[in-house]
């Protein structure tokens, strides 16, 4: 697993030499895009705009920020390495608050958090924050950009959530509420109930992904693909009640731990 980042954590006086690796793996499936008649692959080319669309290479590509109409600054990355300053390059903890305060729609990337250097106080810092249930509040710049960063205790581990800052998260739309019955609601509440079970992440498997890596052999193969019969959805329409009341007649109750 290829380090995304090498710093340090400080705190008060505390400075902890750490590394950031990945969380998450992709397992997406890729694809090339093909000329359907040529059978050939479709590439993007570099071009300049202004040179009758010659390719440019990499090496001559720079950052240019518009302050006017075709007119740009360049910034080079020694220019934004410059910018920085010790602080930046650290992820400094600014406060600690509890866990659950923090929405999970601020919540961006994942990284697991590694010691290179300071690791008495690293796990120091560890038991005490997962013992008292708090996680510290970072920034850092990472790249070319400032991070918002969220340091948790889980399970005797480190991680290192990106947050998206408040100015980036939208608005939740207004929507008109309804008049909810009691009846109603009881009824939602007990189909909650009756479908809650304990989350095991590792029995939720990606069902599409093997379908499309089957459909690929399929097509190597020379076969076509086969449908996939679905159970059509009920076709009369009935009323919120009688769908509440029905779901919950026809859902297995699901059996919590704790009635083990």
């Amino acid at each position: 697993m290829a380090y995304s980042y090498k710093g340090a954590i400080s705190f008060g006086l505390v400075y902890i030499p750490i590394t950031l690796t990945a969380s998450i793996k992709n397992n997406d499936i890729g694809f090339n895009l093909i000329d359907k008649k040529t059978m050939s692959r479709v590439k993007y080319k570099k071009t300049c705009v202004d040179c009758e669309n010659k390719e440019v290479k990499n090496e001559d590509i720079v950052k240019g920020y518009q302050y006017e109409k075709d007119r740009y600054v360049i910034f080079t990355d020694k220019d934004f390495e410059k910018l920085k300053t010790e602080k930046d390059k650290n992820i400094t903890i600014h406060q600690f608050v509890n866990l659950n305060e923090i929405d999970p729609i601020y919540y961006e990337k994942s990284y697991y958090v590694k010691p290179s250097g300071g690791e008495k106080a690293f796990f120091v810092l560890l038991e005490a924050m997962e013992k008292e249930k708090k996680a510290g509040i970072a920034k850092c710049v990472l790249g070319t950009k400032e991070s918002l960063i969220l340091l948790r205790a889980k399970n005797g581990k480190m991680i290192a959530n990106t947050l998206f800052f408040y100015d980036e998260v939208v608005k939740a739309p207004e929507i008109n509420r309804p008049k909810i019955l009691k009846k109603e609601f009881d009824l939602a509440v007990s189909l909650i109930e009756q479908m809650t079970e304990p989350f095991k992440p590792e029995e939720f498997k990606d069902e599409y992904n093997k379908k499309l890596k089957k459909a690929i052999k399929a097509k190597i193969a020379g076969n076509n693909i086969v449908i996939q019969k679905e159970r059509k959805a009920p076709a009369n329409v009935i009323n919120l009640m009688d769908a509440l009341q029905k779901s919950l007649n026809k859902t297995p109750k699901k059996r919590l731990k704790s009635e083990a």
